[in-house]
């Protein structure tokens, strides 16, 4: 009797102990849950500044590496043009332009930047309003007094830029293998070309 009794109680331990490890093994099959990862609204505030074309920028040099920058006194004024802009902020959107662009560059999307050359040529009343070489300042704070601004992050490229450039080597090669075309490719294509070349001299002769 107290061997079938111990013997009940080992099953029962080990039927207990395997519900824990099956409720344990459930709990770990779970997956985590994904957090959504938000992309910053300044991020997307600096691309949709940098594309717009009322903001005038240049290309220059800085630290052997060609940059778009433009004058502090632009960006200020162009944020007062385009009020509109802010709402990509969200809840920061009532700030102003010199404190939008202080939190741009301790994000390092901008970097401050100076004229490598200060002092004047021969010949030339001022300086350049538009330098060709920059170099970094040390004080990475805004100002609109002759202070010039550089994106930090890769501009994205339009999409008919990408398939350009797929497209673009795959016709120069079609064009250097045309002599090794079949003959009713050959003739093919040149009919197309003839084509085209007529729509577009009746195309001229219909408008004149």
């Amino acid at each position: 009797m107290k061997k079938a009794g111990g013997a009940e109680k080992k099953r029962v331990r080990r039927s207990s102990g395997a519900i824990q490890n099956g409720g344990r093994d459930s709990n770990s099959d779970t997956p985590p849950r994904k957090q959504a990862i938000q992309k910053d609204v300044f991020q997307l505030f600096a691309e949709k500044v940098r594309d717009h074309k009322d903001l005038v920028s240049r290309w220059a040099v800085l630290q052997e590496t060609r940059v778009e920058y433009f004058r502090g006194k632009d960006f200020v004024k162009f944020l007062r043009n385009h009020p509109e802009l802010k709402d990509i902020l969200e809840s920061d959107r009532n700030l102003e332009a010199e404190d939008i662009a202080d939190v741009l560059l301790r994000k390092n999307l901008l970097v401050r930047c100076d004229r490598v050359v200060k002092t004047l040529r021969p010949g030339k009343k001022k300086l350049s309003t538009w330098p060709a070489h920059l170099e970094i300042f040390p004080d990475q704070v805004f100002s609109e007094n002759d202070a010039f601004f550089a994106w930090t992050f890769v501009k994205r490229r339009p999409l008919w830029q990408t398939l350009l450039s797929f497209f673009w080597p795959v016709v120069t090669l079609a064009i250097c293998l045309f002599p090794v075309y079949p003959h009713r490719c050959k003739l093919l294509i040149l009919y197309s070309c003839l084509g085209v070349l007529l729509l577009f001299l009746s195309l001229l002769v219909c408008k004149f």
